[in-house]
Order: structure tokens, then C-alpha cells, then sequence
């Protein structure tokens, strides 16, 4: 998998501007990996201000907690980076907004913090929608070093809000 550039990014991030705008949707993100990384390029779009609610960075388990409500014997048992936790996350961000959708961003980045069941690279993804029970979750495994892995994080979370 190639990683994006900053103009891959920025195209990415207009495009679901013009969707969002189009279908008249806010947008909210939750991110713990890519620190805020999804915002940036969200924020980046001229007039992002009429489709992007806000985002929470939550990079520790207790910001999750405080910030998300993604409840402490979730992150206990699942641990933070999870499918349950993704969900948990961007359900979080939907609470704690205006935004129609949501986006949650969990993983280990690197270069270290990896095991054999949890690898660097692992990033969990959720997507939420108000109108909607239904959280969906997806893990990948990038490869590459921190910024790469980063990169691919904010890319993949882009191409999958619908």
C-alpha cells in the first residue's frame, strides 16, 4: 500500500466536504493515533465550517473515558485498541455532538507498543450514524514507519465515510 501525500489527503478531504455538504450532514471525529491528524486535513478544506461539527483527540484511555464516555471496564477488558473500542469511541463522538456521522481512529502507530496479537501498525476504524443503531467497525494492519502508518490511518478513515 502506497503511502498518501499531502495533496492525496487534501483531495480526499474535499471530496467528503462536497458529499457532506451535498446531503446536508455534520461530521464529527475521535481520534487517538493520528492526534487530530483527520481534523487537520478535514480543516484544511476551505469552508469545512458548515459540515465539521468538531473532534475529540483522545489519546489516553481516561481522555477516552472523560472526553467519549467510552466506559473504563470496556477499555479494561478490550483494551484501547479494539474493535469495541473504535465503536465505543465514535458512538462518543455522536453523543458529545451536533454531527450527523462519526469517525473513530484507534491503533498503534509505533514504532513501538506492538505484541504478536496486536502488531504496530493495527488501527481500528468505526463509523457511525445518528440516524442509525448500526457502528461499523473495520481493522487494517499498515506497514511502514510511524508517519506512514499515520498517513494511511487519516486516508483509509477518509475513504470509508459514506
Amino acid at each position: 500500500m502506497t503511502v498518501p501525500d499531502d495533496s492525496e489527503l487534501y483531495d480526499l478531504a474535499q471530496q467528503r466536504g462536497k458529499y457532506l455538504l451535498k446531503e446536508h450532514k455534520w461530521l464529527a471525529t475521535a481520534e487517538s493515533c493520528t492526534g487530530g491528524w483527520l481534523g487537520k486535513v478535514l480543516t484544511d478544506v476551505a469552508g469545512s465550517s458548515a459540515w465539521y461539527d468538531r473532534g475529540f483527540i483522545t489519546y489516553t484511555n481516561q481522555a477516552k473515558h472523560d472526553l467519549l464516555g467510552v466506559d473504563s471496564e470496556l477499555l479494561a477488558e478490550f483494551d484501547a485498541v479494539s474493535e469495541q473500542t473504535a465503536k465505543a469511541m465514535a458512538q462518543g463522538a455522536l453523543e458529545n455532538s451536533l454531527a450527523d456521522l462519526a469517525v473513530a481512529i484507534t491503533g498503534i502507530a509505533g514504532p513501538a507498543g506492538g505484541s504478536d496479537a496486536k502488531p504496530v501498525g493495527l488501527v481500528w476504524f468505526a463509523w457511525a450514524e445518528r440516524k442509525s443503531s448500526n457502528i461499523r467497525a473495520e481493522s487494517v494492519i499498515f506497514t511502514g514507519d510511524r508517519d506512514a502508518i499515520r498517513r494511511q490511518a487519516v486516508r483509509f478513515a477518509l475513504k470509508n465515510i459514506v
